[in-house]
């Protein structure tokens, strides 16, 4: 009998941790759909990090560089906005840094995961139709604020 209810604690304690797993998981998916809607604030920067490092590795201020040169320096974000990126997605183990000591200066590179390749999918469909919407509303107030097309 004893035996029995060891067992049985045992399997409580297991099915509370999927409980609080899923749970977690389910509260996370909700979060995000909340951040669709503020598409620039929250889900750009991070959306576009991932995708510059499944380009290949690269340290943190390169990953600004990349993005000014890519958006033809319009957009040329911060250092200090991407770092905390960066060490949150590493924290969420979307991205893997390491230390390098090929220069004279230590720099710490970043590559992206295959948990980073997914969460960058999923994030891509999830931004999708809102950033759609987000340049026709652009298009229709630059119209009605400047008289062009």
């Amino acid at each position: 009998m004893k035996n029995g209810s060891i067992d049985i604690k045992e399997e409580e304690k297991r099915l509370y941790q999927e409980y609080r797993e899923r749970l977690a998981e389910l509260k996370r998916i909700e979060k995000e759909g909340k951040a669709v809607g503020q598409v620039f604030t929250k889900g750009l920067l991070p959306i576009y990090v991932l995708y510059i490092l499944s380009l290949g590795s690269t340290n943190g201020n390169d990953i600004a560089h990349k993005i000014g040169d890519r958006t033809n320096g319009f957009w040329i974000p911060s250092t200090g906005g991407i770092y905390p990126i960066l060490k949150k997605m590493e924290k969420e183990g979307f991205i893997i840094g390491r230390w390098s000591e090929e220069s004279k200066k230590q720099q710490k590179i970043y590559t992206i995961t295959e948990k980073g390749i997914s969460e960058f999918e999923s994030k891509k469909l999830l931004l999708k139709d809102k950033m759609k919407e987000a340049l026709e509303v652009f298009k229709i107030v630059y119209k009605d604020l400047y008289n062009e097309d």
